[in-house]
């Protein structure tokens, strides 16, 4: 099983002290963990693309070529890339890039995005927002299989013949990215690609129809042996359950009262909310190294997922505490799993 960790950089003012780390200070910390997670051994780092001033990260391959530089061995990844706002060609020219400098450790997550501030940033119209992201997905494969690609479709203009490149020394890995829909999951299943669950909130038996449905849809389509699931959960350990909880909450309350969609109301995290969602059935891992290594478990058996991707820094969380987690989850969780 693959171990990973995200980051999304969110400027979330410490709960205890009101004091919130500037983009420069926020981005020094997210590196500072990749150097981390590289040294012990995880497997991919990953960075969430969001455009808005209450998060530090918009150009994800602009920080992942940043971690490149500083790391040696560590897999490097968007979580997610959103497509629907996104030029298909000049997001595989990137990671394309980004992939030859990095010596083969670049992959795309692509999805449609909770967030969606970028699509009048960028002039797009969100009602059109899951053709957009259908059709620019189409081409994507298709500049990551042909160094020379003729295209037409309604959100970008035509291709003919052109040359695309830089060429990375393989195809690069592209996941799909989704929240769960029997849709989107399918849609993974029928390509032949690897599909990201991101659950911060649901029991995991609430996601299980997806997952049935993008194998079912993997085997129809004969992609049966192509076929991979990874799971992205929001975690965070410390020596003992109670601790783990009382240290975690008022962290991550705060990021769920900070950085709503827009297009929601502020979620208001309760502690009996959070302590269910933490509890041995929900969805969030946070507990001691034990408890971990329990709800992966739980949770492999009803995903059979072989990639976890651990998001451990959000809410303010000091990075101290941050980098225990990492300690925690490469030395007591990952052997055991």
């Amino acid at each position: 099983m693959q171990f990973a960790l995200s980051s999304f950089g969110d400027l979330t003012a410490n709960p205890h002290t009101g004091q919130a780390l500037t983009a420069e200070a926020r981005l020094a910390e997210i590196l500072a963990a990749a150097r981390l997670a590289d040294e012990a051994g995880l497997d991919l780092f990953c960075i969430g693309e969001h455009h808005r001033l209450d998060f530090a990260i918009s150009s994800t391959t602009v920080v992942l070529a940043a971690i490149a530089a500083q790391t040696k061995r560590i897999g490097l990844a968007s979580a997610v890339t959103i497509l629907g706002t996104a030029d298909p060609v000049r997001v595989f020219q990137e990671y394309a890039t980004l992939d030859l400098l990095s010596h083969g450790r670049a992959e795309i997550i692509a999805g449609r995005g909770v967030f969606t501030e970028s699509f009048p940033l960028f002039g797009y119209d969100l009602a059109l927002q899951d053709a957009a992201f259908a059709e620019k997905l189409e081409l994507l494969l298709q500049l990551n299989a042909s160094e020379r690609v003729t295209w037409k479709g309604e959100f970008r203009p035509p291709l003919a013949d052109a040359e695309i490149s830089p060429r990375p020394g393989w195809p690069l890995p592209i996941w799909l990215g989704t929240g769960g829909t029997l849709e989107s999951a399918a849609r993974a299943g029928k390509l032949g690609l690897p599909m990201m669950l991101g659950n911060i909130t649901l029991p995991p038996e609430r996601l299980a129809p997806a997952i049935a449905a993008y194998r079912e849809a993997g085997r129809a389509a004969g992609h049966g042996e192509r076929l991979r699931v990874g799971v992205a959960k929001h975690l965070y350990i410390a020596r003992d359950s109670r601790q783990a909880r009382d240290e975690f909450y008022p962290h991550y309350a705060e990021y769920f009262r900070s950085h709503t969609p827009r297009r929601y109301t502020a979620m208001e995290v309760t502690r009996e909310e959070f302590e269910n969602r933490a509890a041995p059935g929900g969805a969030l891992y946070v507990g001691s190294p034990q408890e971990i290594v329990d709800k992966i478990g739980r949770e492999r058996e009803i995903f059979g997922h072989d990639r976890l991707i651990a998001h451990v820094d959000l809410g303010g969380l000091p990075f101290e505490k941050v980098a225990l987690v990492i300690e925690l989850l490469t030395t007591e969780v990952t052997p055991k799993v």
